[in-house]
């Protein structure tokens, strides 16, 4: 008899903290493998653990074989796998890529990750709903997308209309979002009143700040003070994992890992549990 399939994310008696593999920098998880960050995210006291397919130091590293070793591997640390590719979910003229769904989901299996997280791409309004469930049919992982930093697949209007258009097809639930809090900044929207807006469909969250404008705009802890970053989380389901998806500090790693995971799980617990992340230097 087949499992049942993959619903929403059950988080409800513990907020999972996860870490990003590229939190540890894109030259150390390709020379090092995700396995040792892993390891270094286990011991920071994570619960999951992020594979980015884009920081694979070879492309055998996707073959179903080392997906299979990795995932038993992070497995065997006791921590859950979220499986997270660049590819598109809608091409840029709107259709349904099956293939690279098909490609995520048979790469996710492989791994034995609870999350496969692709980006949005180009979806123009049909959001093709019965095709995701034919090619989700007896999959046991849940499918998501993110918004992302590049007009195409950031837009907030392509995230209320997909899932408009979800529902208007029968099939409401039928994936869900990762909010990258981060990530509005590319696309000059305001955090906040996206999670107004998509609250409801939020299972993953990406938590990271910006610092600087334009092309010089990076990725960044959220700092001491930052209580729009706060009131974002606030805003968001409380019973989602979390992902830290800032870049550690190349100097002390393992500290801001252990720091960082710490201080996420204790806003993420209530205003009640709040402490303020160490100012960055």
């Amino acid at each position: 008899m087949k499992r049942a399939e993959v619903g929403k994310l059950d988080m409800t008696q513990a907020i999972d903290i996860v870490i990003v593999a590229s939190a540890f920098g894109m030259d150390a998880v390709r020379a090092g493998g995700h396995l040792k960050w892993a390891q270094v995210s286990k011991r920071a006291g994570a619960a999951g653990f992020e594979v980015r397919r884009e920081l694979f130091a070879d492309e055998a590293d996707a073959t179903a074989p080392r997906l299979r070793a990795l995932g038993e591997a992070i497995a065997g640390l006791g921590l859950w796998a979220v499986y997270s590719t660049p590819a598109l979910l809608y091409t840029s003229d709107g259709r349904l890529d099956a293939a690279a769904l098909r490609l995520a989901l048979d790469e996710a299996a492989a791994l034995g990750a609870r999350v496969v997280k692709l980006q949005l791409g180009g979806f123009a309004g049909d959001a093709h709903g019965a095709a995701i469930a034919a090619q989700r049919d007896g999959a046991h992982v849940r499918l998501v997308v993110e918004n992302g930093q590049l007009a195409e697949g950031g837009s907030l209007a392509q995230f209320t209309g997909l899932f408009d258009a979800l529902a208007r097809e029968g099939r409401a639930g039928l994936l869900g979002m990762t909010f990258d809090i981060g990530n509005w900044a590319w696309r000059d929207v305001a955090p906040l009143e996206a999670a107004r807006l998509l609250a409801s469909h939020v299972e993953y969250i990406h938590c990271k700040t910006t610092v600087g404008e334009g092309a010089r705009r990076f990725a960044a802890a959220p700092a001491a003070d930052d209580d729009r970053f706060i009131a974002v989380l606030d805003r968001l389901p409380r019973d989602v994992p979390r992902g830290i998806e800032f870049p550690f500090d190349a100097s002390r790693r393992e500290a801001d890992a252990a720091h960082y995971v710490g201080w996420l799980a204790a806003v993420s617990a209530g205003p009640e549990a709040k402490a303020t992340p160490r100012s960055q230097a």
